[in-house]
């Protein structure tokens, strides 16, 4: 049997020799040492022997197997070895070259320009107020001087859902819930940012939903020449320290008197280009003294309390400011647009 152990030995060697693999390893340690391997059969034949041979044979049988799991081991830690450096050959990396550029990610230009917008009126004082963008007819409309069947409501062409529920067409309807919480106190200094929605045709300057700012002065003593002082302070903030507004009568049902507020041109500075077709003026919002009647049906007294009332579009400010000349630009999600405002700000 010592022949037999030899023999066995040898020849597991020298397959072992051969292995190129840990699938032919795996392979070779079943066939030599697994539980129906080659030395685990010749273990089996020791209950033939007598009892003075087995003590000597399974001695034998003991240096077989350790001799041939060392070799195993070896084997197995050179084969390792060899494909670690074959890896590391082929996924050198060569330091000379240049790094690759990390894509950051960044915030829309328009929630840059409401955030913008929100901090020059906090500093102005104001406080931000929000509402709810499916809206009554009755904050939408009526609380703000227009009636049903009032023509002015045709200036705003509206998303009905019911006879009574809409989405709102401005966030006007937010300072009218904002006196009604007040229940009479002043001073009222707020902001409404939000989303609006209108009936319009999406073309280079309009969208069926954009977003707007609409803001809210009421106390005692309030002026026009306070809102223009407002506004002034506002658009030179946003445009630039040398800008100028001016005036020009409107009309809106919740203000009385209304006005168009421009903004001298960024581009030639009042001169007349193509931008502000040869005017010097940009139109950049809608704004007046806050109607007696509004007052009166949020539950202020009008003979004692005045107010004023701005709106402006938030595409309308981005689009000025950086010179953008098709509002869809800001909704299709166009990486290439959109990274030109990353390090803008």
């Amino acid at each position: 049997m010592k022949e037999q152990l030899e023999t066995l030995r040898q020849k597991a060697l020298a397959e072992l020799a051969t292995c190129s693999g840990q699938a032919e390893l795996n392979e070779w340690k079943v066939k030599y040492l697994g539980k129906k391997g080659e030395l685990t059969s010749i273990m089996r034949l020791m209950g033939q022997l007598s009892e003075e041979e087995r003590p000597q044979i399974g001695q034998w049988v003991n240096q077989v197997r350790a001799k041939l799991n060392s070799a195993f081991e070896q084997k197995e830690l050179r084969l390792k070895q060899a494909e670690l450096e074959q890896r590391l050959k082929s996924e050198s990396i060569d330091v000379t070259l240049p790094g690759r550029t990390v894509q950051v990610g960044g915030i829309h230009p328009l929630t840059r320009v409401i955030q913008e917008m929100e901090q020059i009126f906090i500093g102005l004082g104001f406080e931000i107020a929000e509402g709810p963008e499916v809206e009554t007819d009755y904050y939408n409309f009526e609380a703000l001087n227009l009636p049903k069947n009032h023509p002015a409501r045709d200036m705003q062409d509206t998303f009905y859902l019911t006879e009574e529920i809409l989405l709102r067409t401005h966030t006007s309807g937010i300072q009218v819930r904002t006196l009604e919480a007040k229940k009479g106190e002043v001073p009222v200094r707020i902001i409404a940012p939000g989303r609006v929605y209108r009936r319009d045709d999406d073309d280079a300057t309009h969208s069926h939903a954009f977003t707007q700012v609409e803001g809210l002065v009421v106390d005692k003593g309030i002026r026009m020449s306070d809102l223009k002082g407002i506004l002034l302070a506002f658009a030179r903030r946003m445009f630039g320290a040398e800008q100028q507004i001016r005036l020009r009568p409107s009309y809106f049902p919740f203000t009385e008197p209304s006005t168009e507020v421009d903004v001298s041109c960024y581009a030639c500075q009042g001169n007349g280009c193509r931008i502000c077709k040869h005017t010097g003026w940009l139109e950049i919002l809608g704004a007046g003294m806050v109607h007696p009647r509004v007052l009166e049906m949020a539950g202020y007294d009008s003979e004692t309390y005045t107010g004023f009332a701005f709106g402006m579009g938030v595409e309308r400010i981005a689009m000025l400011k950086y010179g953008i000349d098709d509002i869809r630009h800001f909704y299709v999600n166009d990486v290439r647009f959109l990274k030109q405002f990353a390090n803008r700000f």
